[in-house]
């Protein structure tokens, strides 16, 4: 064995060794990736769906809110929101106001998520054929019943594919916590960028924002399969 061969087999030693070790710390920041797209799934799909219902129910001047609520909160960035929620609101009160960064950042993204689909499943209870609604008041079925017997159940089906683009979106929007210099996966590949002058921490970050965005395709897949219902 050449002096040459040695030489390649050492380098190739350490940059293996450099991915490893970069990966296991990279995987340190998914727990905030993952914790933080938990509670936004877990909070904002429930509340979109009650906002959605009831706007079909609600005077008038209750459907002028959420129309407000969703042109905000569609119409800015999110980065933006971000900071007005962590920085300017405790500005705002004098820091009578004022959250820990995580909650603030998982206040805004489920305000934020909330708004995004309280348009999908409208659009879903919307296309639900309004014979359907008849036929259950013939049954004697108050409102509430008619929503989570007959069309919600229905609508969720139907609007399964543009969910699942909000699910891919979620967990690359989860990068954008890096401003609030929350601990996720983008800042300790950041950190390490700035240690060590390389790019390999920031495309060992992108394999594994792929590897969560593969999960979730499958996932919606399988579920589209199973539930979805073709117009």
């Amino acid at each position: 064995m050449n002096s040459n061969t040695i030489n390649i087999f050492i380098i190739k030693f350490y940059y293996m060794e450099y991915i490893i070790s970069t990966t296991i710390y990279l995987l340190k920041g998914t727990y905030v990736t993952i914790s933080l797209y938990l509670v936004t799934a877990i909070f904002s799909m429930p509340l979109s769906i009650i906002f959605a219902a009831l706007q079909f129910s609600a005077p008038k001047f209750v459907r002028y809110i959420f129309d407000i609520y969703a042109w905000l909160f569609r119409g800015t960035p999110l980065i933006l929101q971000l900071i007005f929620f962590y920085y300017g609101i405790p500005l705002i009160t004098n820091n009578k106001i004022a959250f820990p960064a995580f909650t603030s950042a998982a206040i805004t993204f489920v305000l934020n998520y909330a708004a995004y689909l309280m348009e999908i499943f409208r659009a879903g209870i919307e296309s639900i054929d309004k014979g359907q609604y008849e036929a259950a008041y013939v049954l004697n079925l108050n409102y509430r019943q008619i929503m989570t017997r007959i069309i919600l159940p229905q609508a969720i089906r139907k609007v399964l594919p543009p969910l699942s683009n909000e699910a891919i979106n979620l967990i690359k929007d989860t990068s954008l916590v890096i401003v609030l210099g929350i601990g996720d996966l983008m800042l300790y590949a950041r950190q390490v960028l700035t240690r060590d002058f390389k790019l390999i921490p920031f495309v060992i970050a992108g394999i594994i924002y792929l590897l969560f965005t593969f999960v979730i395709v499958v996932l919606f897949r399988n579920l589209e399969k199973k539930y979805v219902i073709r117009s």
